[in-house]
C-alpha cells in the first residue's frame, strides 16, 4: 500500500514534482500531467517517478459519458479515451471515471441511472473506451458510487463479468458505498466484502471518511479521515494484503493542512497495525 494525495507546491519540471511529492512523505501521487502533454514530457515524468520510487496512482477522466446532450457525451467519451491513453503512456495504475448519469447533474442521483438498461449502456461505453486504447499495462476503472452503478460489491462483480475486458478493473472508494445506516454501522463488514470479492482487481483506492448525523431522516456527510465511522484499521489491513503498490489517495479536502492531518491519521492507524504506507 502506498499513501498519496494532491500536491499544492508549484512545480515546473519532473524533478520539482518529485521533490514536492517526497516532501509530503507520499509514495504515490496523482498523475502530474494532462493528456495534452507530449511524449517526451510524459516519459520524463515517468522516469522521474520510477527513479524516486513513486507510483503514479491514477489519471482522472471526470466527465459524463452518459450525458443526454450529444456534444457533452462525445466530449466525455473522448476525454476517457485520452485519459486511458495517458495512463498507458505514463504507466499509471489506472484511469478512473464514474459511470456517468442520465440526469441533469453529471455525478448526481437520477432514477434512470439504476435501470437495467442503463447497466447495459455503461457496459457498452466501458467496452468502447477500453477497445479504443487496448491498454497493456494500465486499466480503465469506474469509481464506486452511492447512487449510480457500481453501487455495491455485487454490482461491480457483475460489471467485471459483463464488460469482459482485461483492460477493465476496479477503483475502490468505500466511503461512496456507505449509502445507508446499516453500512455506516458496520463499515468493517463492507470493507471485508469489498476486498474478499474484488481484491485482486483493485488498482487504486481513495481515502476519505463519512459521518452519520443524528438529524432526521438520514444525513451522511463526507469528512476528513479520522472524523467519521470508516473502520480505517480494517481498511488498511485489507489493503496490506494486496499488491504492495496499490495506491491509497486522499481526496476532497480544502487545503494542504487538511491533507496533512488526514495523512497523519492514516499513518498513525497504519503504525498501530504494523503496516507500512
Amino acid at each position: 500500500m502506498r499513501l498519496g494525495g494532491p500536491i499544492f507546491t508549484p512545480y515546473a519540471d519532473p524533478e520539482g514534482w518529485v521533490q514536492a511529492v517526497l516532501a509530503e512523505g507520499y509514495r504515490a501521487a496523482y498523475c502530474p500531467v494532462g493528456p495534452e502533454a507530449d511524449d517526451a514530457t510524459v516519459q520524463a515524468y515517468a522516469r522521474a517517478a520510477a527513479k524516486a520510487n513513486i507510483i503514479i496512482g491514477e489519471v482522472g477522466a471526470w466527465s459524463n459519458p452518459l450525458s443526454l446532450d450529444d456534444a457533452t457525451r462525445r466530449a466525455a467519451r473522448e476525454k476517457c479515451v485520452q485519459g486511458l491513453a495517458l495512463a498507458e503512456r505514463i504507466g499509471a495504475r489506472c484511469c478512473v471515471n464514474i459511470a456517468g448519469s442520465l440526469g441533469s447533474k453529471w455525478d448526481g442521483p437520477c432514477p434512470a441511472d439504476l435501470a437495467p438498461e442503463t447497466f447495459d449502456l455503461v457496459v457498452e461505453v466501458v467496452r468502447d473506451i477500453v477497445d479504443a486504447v487496448k491498454p497493456r499495462r494500465t486499466f480503465y476503472t469506474l469509481e464506486t458510487m452511492p447512487w449510480m452503478v457500481p453501487d455495491s460489491v455485487d454490482s461491480y462483480v457483475r460489471f467485471l463479468k459483463a464488460v469482459d475486458r482485461t483492460g477493465f478493473a476496479v477503483h475502490l472508494d468505500p466511503v461512496n458505498l456507505v449509502n445507508c445506516p446499516a453500512r455506516a454501522f458496520d463499515t468493517g463488514a463492507l470493507l471485508r466484502e469489498c476486498f474478499a470479492r474484488l481484491g485482486p482487481q483493485i488498482r487504486s483506492c481513495h481515502a476519505k471518511d463519512i459521518r452519520l448525523d443524528t438529524r432526521l431522516t438520514v444525513h451522511l456527510d463526507e469528512v476528513r479521515p479520522g472524523l467519521g465511522c470508516l473502520d480505517y484499521a480494517c481498511y488498511l489491513r485489507e489493503l496490506s494484503r494486496l499488491d504492495p503498490n496499490v495506491p491509497l489517495l486522499v481526496e476532497h479536502l480544502p487545503d494542504a493542512g487538511e491533507y496533512r492531518q488526514a495523512a497523519s491519521h492514516i499513518r498513525a492507524v497504519a503504525a498501530q497495525e504494523g503496516i507500512g504506507c
